[in-house]
């Protein structure tokens, strides 16, 4: 099988990732806007360069959300992976992988020099897929300290 093919979105895309973002928000449960605003906040992201999106299939079938960041840590950008979705009966087709892969590429070439995402314990198919491309949940290397991610509303 060919892998899928992954494009950078442009605003015109919003209504798409919308739809892809909102399913993923209620397939884990998590609450989520209204699909038009969703939207808007998308094109906006586009318009404005916050936010990176790549597409993957005719679906489209799957997306990415990059973000960037400037660091005291390294020379470069840090890029952080928002967000990473794929259908769910495509899932094991190699989409969320073409699009890690697109990702990785498209941070490199922002001038990102470190990558760093979040995912649940219990969402084991992703963790594998990261874990396959050289992700850790520990600081430095696999023998490091696990890392935590906290969040708090403002």
């Amino acid at each position: 099988m060919a892998p899928a093919e992954v494009r950078i979105a442009v605003a015109g895309d919003a209504d798409s990732i919308a739809r892809l973002f909102t399913d993923f928000n209620r397939e884990f449960g998590e609450p989520t806007p209204e699909r038009g605003l969703v939207a808007e906040r998308i094109a906006d992201h586009i318009e404005r360069a916050h936010s990176t999106f790549l597409l993957a299939g005719e679906g489209p079938d799957g997306f990415a959300q990059l973000r960037y960041r400037a660091s005291l840590y390294i020379a470069g950008l840090e890029a952080h992976l928002q967000e990473l979705y794929v259908v769910p009966a495509l899932r094991g087709e190699g989409i969320g992988r073409a699009l890690l892969e697109a990702a990785l590429r498209e941070a490199r070439e922002a001038g990102a020099g470190y990558i760093d995402l979040g995912t649940g314990d219990d969402d084991t198919a992703a963790r594998a897929l990261y874990e396959s491309a050289g992700f850790s949940n520990c600081e430095g290397d696999p023998g490091g300290p696990v890392m935590y991610v906290y969040e708090r509303e403002l």
